[in-house]
């Protein structure tokens, strides 16, 4: 009987295996898993106005990743209707169409509470979350933000409303409206809404693309060389730090 050769695990492999473990384990502890896809190379973005404004949170996150060290070579798509929330957005079977055809190896759902209401978002999320993953891809949730217009639900509801359904469907959320009120506290000068006090201006159109960076990536998006139009590069170092520590007291349940 011809003798079955077993490699031997190098020191560097090990290691390497028992971080992997080491963090499975935290995560299934916490209760939000990071499903990290090491190299996604495609994303799709569906959402609202608050996905398409400032030239397309797409097109930043293509431009941040081509920055990084090494380039991360990612193309995007989008799915997206001006005040279309979850609900509205299943409903004109576009945004599944492009789930079910386009091999997505990540696909960032981004609802608006605000214009809807709770048990629309868990509904029409879990919908979205068991479509992406019948697809195979990796499921997102974005987190977006409170505004005046429609005050019903404040900042920390939505906060919860998504770590809630987080914990219940094992999916990642880009806490980006908590990562605007950390970047309010601690620069209130640099404001991230737009005139109209509901859009993002393009300091919250470019904290949220880092967020976004920081969860599909699980890195740490300081010192990338991304900087657009109407920023300076010290604004953008510092929203990136923002997105990253967000993102990391987001994990370990601190805000």
């Amino acid at each position: 009987m011809d003798q079955i050769k077993i490699p031997l695990m190098t020191r560097k492999s090990f290691c390497g295996y028992a971080i992997l473990t080491l963090a499975m384990v935290a995560g299934y502890r916490t209760g939000m898993v990071s499903q990290v896809a090491p190299f996604p190379r495609k994303i799709l973005f569906i959402g609202d106005s608050f996905t398409y404004t400032q030239g397309g949170i797409y097109t930043h996150f293509e431009k941040l990743a081509a920055a990084a060290t090494p380039p991360r070579n990612v193309s995007t798509d989008k799915v997206v209707a001006g005040g279309a929330y979850l609900k509205r957005l299943w409903e004109m079977q576009s945004a599944v169409k492009a789930i079910d055809t386009g091999a997505f190896d990540v696909v960032v759902l981004q609802d608006d509470i605000p214009e809807t209401n709770v048990d629309y978002f868990r509904q029409y999320a879990r919908m979205f979350v068991d479509e992406v993953r019948r697809n195979k891809g990796r499921p997102v949730l974005f987190m977006a933000w409170a505004y005046q217009r429609l005050g019903w639900i404040s900042m920390q509801q939505i906060a919860r409303e998504h770590r809630d359904l987080a914990k219940e469907l094992n999916v990642d959320v880009a806490p980006v409206g908590l990562a605007w009120q950390q970047a309010a506290k601690q620069q209130p000068g640099l404001d991230m809404y737009a005139s109209d006090r509901e859009h993002p201006s393009i300091y919250g159109m470019y904290l949220a693309t880092c967020v976004v960076y920081a969860t599909v990536y699980d890195a740490n998006p300081s010192g990338i060389d991304y900087v657009p139009s109407g920023m300076t590069s010290a604004d953008a170092a510092f929203l990136q730090n923002v997105a990253w520590q967000t993102l990391q007291d987001y994990r370990a349940g601190h805000i």
